[in-house]
């Protein structure tokens, strides 16, 4: 009867909730979740999503998170990583939850805009972000950026709190908002910068094109001590989480290096220029994503243009802050694709006000509508089809640095061994490759693995299993004193083939169960035995 009356009181709390939140934007809601959580995890884990998940272990074994000023991340996301794999588990759908739920808020987020905007432009920028590939792809990947966007939607609602009301709780939510983008990334500065620099830039459209409505700017109803607490609350978080919980104090005044540590790199790329799309002084890299992948947001940025002429100050300073952003960005050479949803959500909603303006001409709602319609469309079919049909293909951009389902070839065997008999996670492994991300992470429970580069091969090859590339077996088959299988795969798509050697006494099974699971007809994905000679 107890499991009986809880499950009751539950269903009447969700059917409250649905009340409260509407039934249409819970459905949004419901199609976000669906679309990030649907096979979470059925990629393998991305370059950069074995690293976060590596520095989170290293807050296991350190106790805390010892920040770097040139790894370029704050340290909040590594101790949320840390708790959800201390409570739950080291694997895919842990290790990526994070970043589902920071994706899925913020599509929370935009319904929030409704007092601002309207709320068909809310809605219709909520469901934007919800079938967003970008925002869906990358909300499906243990980064930071899900967090990023997160945050700037927090901290924009908390600005045009302050702007409408002026009370206390606007002042809290806009440093709220701070403190977050601080704790996450440092392309915080970017828009921060933008988000001041949109202000002097608003009052001069302002003199050269007046607004619709009259100007008006709420009396702030907060006294300064509100605003010293908040601050000081803020500059607390943020010294509690850089110092390493007080456990590395020196952590808290390399966060003041960061700046230059993170220009040097934007200036240099390090790899990630887009020289492809340039054209000139000018990059359109960014351009060229919105255009192939989100057709919606794509229209919110062409209504720029339109806020040019009479429009509502808190629209036009929206459109100068998301201007700002993407020209920003596309003047930094470094350029990694997944920034692109911390730059798409106010074009999101500038596409929902773009279709609410137009809704007020009764003899246009129906070509408006059809269009509206035609984008969401498409912009979900690309979602699904990048997501789940092509989420690790090279030929799509915003796949990038992506793990092959390859990689199974070498980890499979071993997780299968150690799950059968656990005595397998000391077996001796030997990583001789130049990036081996994201290995550490997936082999994490192995306490027994070395990781070699070019400059300090081992001197004996003798592991329960060897990882090189290709090019350089040669290296290791001569040197090996017992049979071994030897089995290809390929990482990445910019890194070249790679062999896995299995000890064929630590693996004397290999071959059986490998020919019964993988595609016969393929030679490279068959295990060869390899016998040294004497």
């Amino acid at each position: 009867m107890e499991y009986k009356l809880c499950f009751r009181n539950a269903i009447i709390w969700f059917r409250s909730f649905l009340r409260r939140m509407g039934y249409l934007d819970a459905c949004f809601l419901l199609l976000a979740a669906a679309l990030r959580l649907w096979a979470l995890d059925m990629k393998p884990p991305h370059f950069d999503e074995g690293i976060n998940g590596w520095f989170a272990d290293q807050v296991r074994e350190l106790g805390y998170y010892r920040y770097d000023p040139t790894n370029y991340h704050g340290p909040l996301y590594f101790y949320v990583l840390f708790i959800v794999q201390t409570l739950f588990g080291r694997n895919l759908w842990v290790l990526r939850m994070p970043a589902v739920i920071g994706s899925i808020m913020s599509v929370w987020l935009a319904l929030r805009f409704d007092r601002f905007f309207g709320k068909m432009a809310a809605r219709l920028g909520a469901l934007t972000l919800a079938v967003s590939p970008a925002a869906v792809f990358y909300g499906r990947y243990a980064i930071h950026e899900s967090w990023v966007t997160a945050s700037l939607m927090v901290l924009m609602l908390g600005v045009f709190g302050l702007w409408s009301s002026g009370d206390r709780r606007s002042l809290f939510i806009t440093i709220l908002g701070v403190t977050l983008l601080l704790l996450l990334k440092e392309t915080a500065v970017i828009h921060i910068g933008c988000l001041l620099l949109a202000i002097p830039c608003l009052i001069g459209f302002f003199l050269l094109s007046p607004t619709a409505a009259a100007v008006s700017f709420a009396p702030q109803r907060w006294a300064w001590k509100d605003l010293f607490l908040t601050c000081s609350l803020s500059l607390g978080v943020l010294f509690l989480f850089y110092s390493g919980m007080l456990l590395n104090l020196k952590g808290f005044f390399n966060l003041f290096q960061t700046l230059p540590a993170w220009i040097h790199t934007g200036v240099e790329a390090g790899g990630h220029v887009k020289s492809e799309y340039q054209i000139g002084p000018l990059n359109y890299y960014w351009l060229a994503l919105m255009i192939r992948y989100e057709w919606p947001s794509f229209v919110g940025l062409l209504f720029t243009v339109r806020l040019l002429g009479k429009a509502s100050l808190m629209m036009r300073y929206l459109g100068i802050y998301a201007v700002g952003v993407l020209m920003a960005y596309s003047i930094v050479p470094y350029k990694t694709p997944w920034c692109i949803i911390s730059i798409l959500w106010p074009f999101a909603l500038l596409f929902g006000v773009a279709v609410q303006e137009g809704w007020v001409f009764k003899k246009w709602r129906s070509l408006i509508g059809v269009g509206a319609c035609f984008l969401l469309a498409g912009s979900l079919v690309i979602c699904v089809r990048l997501n789940f049909w092509h989420s690790t293909d090279p030929e799509e951009p915003y796949v990038y640095v992506q793990t092959f389902p390859e990689i199974k070839l070498l980890t499979e065997p071993l997780l299968e061994k150690a799950k059968k008999d656990p005595r397998a996670y000391h077996l001796q492994g030997q990583i001789l490759l130049e990036s081996y991300y994201p290995i550490p992470w997936m082999l994490g429970d192995f306490t027994d693995i070395g990781y070699y580069s070019k400059d300090n091969f081992p001197q004996k090859f003798s592991g329960d299993f060897i990882v090189i590339e290709a090019s350089k077996m040669e290296l290791v088959e001569k040197k090996l004193q017992e049979p071994y299988y030897r089995q290809y795969f390929k990482l990445r798509d910019a890194m070249g083939e790679c062999v896995v050697y299995f000890k064929k006494a630590a693996f004397p099974d290999l071959q059986e169960s490998r020919n019964d699971k993988i595609q016969k007809g393929v030679d490279r994905f068959f295990p060869e035995l390899i016998v040294p000679q004497k």
